[in-house]
């Protein structure tokens, strides 16, 4: 068999390793890599963990959730700085079991069906119906509706005249169910009447 068998051809390129050191070069880029994607994870978990106690308690100080969570009270307090100015946090509010101090409040979850506007969407009805002061939030949702509108009056009436009178005749609203809230059990995470809650602070020392 001629020696030339055993020669490349032309062109090609023949196996053989890698020059040195390159696997080298490659994990050390690699490594270099994974501090910055790992303190990238570690910020958005922090940011997320901040979040989820500020939403469950919204009296916590920075100083009780850096404690909580383990991290330096100047870090907790810089990062919900920054998340106000972004408007991740919108604002801080309590929840209040209103059945309990006012009797003259009706609320109604209404759901409304619209004929979307070209270039617009939902969003141009939505913000018209969300300008109305009665109206506590507007959500887009799936289903047989499209929108879902909850609204708070003193009562029945002046709620069903809002439907009628203002949210109705809205152009592009082309049905809406009305369903009035009668008693809530439990919101925001929150159980409003929570009898079991109660029993176990009588028995704890």
């Amino acid at each position: 068999m001629s020696s030339d068998s055993h020669r490349p051809q032309a062109g090609s390129q023949q196996a053989g390793p890698h020059p040195a050191g390159s696997h080298h070069l490659e994990a050390h880029h690699e490594a270099a890599g994974d501090p910055s994607r790992r303190e990238c994870a570690h910020d958005q978990r922090l940011r997320l963990s901040v979040l989820q106690l500020l939403h469950e308690n919204s009296r916590r100080s920075p100083e009780t959730i850096a404690d909580m969570l383990g991290v330096p009270h100047e870090v907790v307090a810089r990062l919900i700085r920054q998340l106000e100015e972004e408007k991740v946090i919108l604002r801080y509010s309590a929840v209040i079991n209103w059945d309990k101090v006012d009797a003259n409040r009706v609320t109604a979850v209404i759901d409304v069906r619209v004929t979307p506007q070209r270039e617009f969407g939902f969003d141009a009805i939505a913000e018209r119906i969300y300008r109305f002061p009665e109206v506590r939030s507007v959500s887009l949702v799936s289903g047989t509706y499209d929108l879902q509108v909850v609204v708070e009056g003193r009562n029945l009436k002046q709620v069903a005249q809002f439907v009628s009178e203002k949210l109705s005749t809205i152009e592009h609203v082309t049905a809406t169910t009305t369903h009035f809230l009668l008693k809530t059990y439990k919101a925001d995470g929150v159980i409003f009447d929570d009898q079991e809650g109660d029993q176990r602070l009588v028995v704890t020392p």
